[in-house]
């Protein structure tokens, strides 16, 4: 379990309203700091890789269990 400052339930939203609402709640965050996203869209996976490569957030892991994926994104 990877320690987070904040979290985000984007469980139930489709493509792209997880990667809008992870963009918002990072921008608060402090660099360095982890956001845990829980989603249920199976896109996710695709869409939070590329969403750190293209703005320089560290995807530290992911994990999917009963249909829920869950991202920790450290701020960049």
């Amino acid at each position: 379990m990877t320690d987070f400052a904040s979290e985000l339930d984007a469980r139930g939203l489709n493509c792209p309203l997880p990667i809008l609402r992870t963009k918002k709640a990072i921008a608060e965050l402090n660099s360095g700091d982890v956001l845990k996203v829980v989603a249920t869209d199976p896109g996710a996976v695709k869409d939070f890789e590329a969403f750190c490569k293209q703005t320089g957030n560290e995807l530290v892991e992911h994990s999917e269990a009963g249909g829920e994926f869950t991202f920790f994104i450290k701020k960049g």
